[in-house]
């Protein structure tokens, strides 16, 4: 059996500010962006993002709809990184990030598994963008 992790739901303040974040200062692409109704016909707007390059994994931005859900925003994990980006050339895409005007929380550091720093997305999740060792970016 072949299976994958389709996408990941990232609660966002707004989508166009999520948009912005991840695309100019991620260097993402929108994978889509679209407009339908849900099952008690109101609209929904649908939108993908991913790394550049990516065959992997994509983030579903979505928007909070609830008090609860709004709560959630920039903490989805307690305060654990949350996310990873898996670069091929960590020190290109830290100082491009860096460059944007990403916020890093620390200082790059070698580990055994990698060069890795923790980074934080627009709303203060916790992200990691890391370099592994003698892995390969796709299994």
């Amino acid at each position: 059996m072949a299976q994958t992790l389709g996408y990941i739901a990232l609660v966002v303040r707004e989508y166009d500010e999520a948009i912005a974040f991840f695309t100019q200062s991620l260097g993402f692409r929108v994978i889509e962006d679209s407009v339908s109704k849900d099952r008690l016909g109101q609209e929904k707007r649908w939108v993908l993002v991913a790394p550049a390059g990516s065959r992997g994994s994509s983030l579903l931005l979505a928007r909070a709809s609830t008090p609860e859900e709004a709560s959630r925003i920039g903490n989805q994990t307690g305060g654990r990184v949350f996310l990873f980006i898996h670069t091929d050339d960590f020190w290109r895409d830290y100082r491009a990030m860096t460059t944007r005007g990403v916020k890093f929380r620390e200082a790059p550091r070698e580990e055994a598994h990698g060069t890795v720093a923790v980074f934080e997305d627009l709303y203060g999740n916790k992200w990691d963008l890391l370099q592994l060792k003698d892995a390969p970016l796709e299994p």
